[in-house]
């Protein structure tokens, strides 16, 4: 037996219900960062959560305004991408963000949105080099571009696993259409969707002076390996 159906056999009706409720919470308050860091426009993008000990996660409803979001209003899908709580549609992306959880079940959170500087880098179908320390940081290397998909079905689901499994980047530029990040936990996949516009801004003004300098891999893996194992603070072991 995994350790995730341990946990799901052990834990009590109490304790899933107050899990199933703080993970809700989160997410309904983590829209406001979209909104915050001028990631989404009217009611495109959404934040989702898989909620611990259950195959589920917890996802924005369609259409719902930024300003009437709460956690009463959030919805609750299982794997499949079925509504299982909620008084409301879940959002259209719904279906790649279920297959993201049932292919990569390390992935705690992912987020959706159509920033500015991100999504032009899609459009234009090219992946945001890594000449940026920050980049390396957080990204491991290059933010890729993952293939042309329509929403509907999973199609944006199996594109976002297959570009990003085996790849270090928390972050992909679907083409044609906009940002999909990937974290731990929703909020870790929220700080990967707000750097990833952060740097392709960053990116595009330091291409209308000029090429902008690539950074030599081992470079990358260093810095990289810092931020991921060093940086910020430390629970005591």
């Amino acid at each position: 037996m995994s350790r995730e159906g341990a946990r799901r056999e052990t834990a009590a009706p109490g304790d899933r219900a107050a899990e199933r409720s703080r993970t809700i919470a989160t997410v309904a308050g983590l829209h406001a960062e979209l909104v915050r860091y001028n990631l989404v426009a009217w009611t495109a993008g959404n934040v989702s959560g898989r909620i611990p000990g259950e195959d589920l996660f917890v996802i924005k409803p369609s259409g719902v305004s930024y300003d009437e979001l709460s956690a009463a209003n959030m919805v609750v899908c299982d794997l499949d991408g079925d509504l299982v709580q909620g008084a409301h549609a879940p959002s259209s992306d719904t279906a790649a963000h279920a297959y993201v959880y049932r292919n990569m079940p390390d992935v705690g959170g992912v987020v959706h949105t159509h920033s500015t500087y991100a999504t032009a880098w899609a459009a234009r179908g090219e992946a945001i080099p890594c000449v940026l320390t920050a980049m390396a940081d957080e990204f491991g290397g290059e933010i890729p571009l993952g293939p042309f998909a329509l929403i509907g079905d999973d199609s944006i689901g199996r594109g976002i696993v297959e570009t990003l499994k085996g790849h270090r980047s928390k972050a992909v530029l679907m083409r044609n259409h906009g940002v999909f990040s990937i974290g731990k936990d929703p909020r870790a996949a929220v700080k990967a969707a707000v750097m990833c516009e952060d740097v392709a801004r960053t990116v595009h003004v330091a291409r209308q002076l000029g090429e902008p300098l690539p950074i030599p891999q081992d470079d990358i893996d260093r810095l990289y390996d810092r931020y991921q194992n060093v940086y910020g603070q430390r629970s005591p072991r």
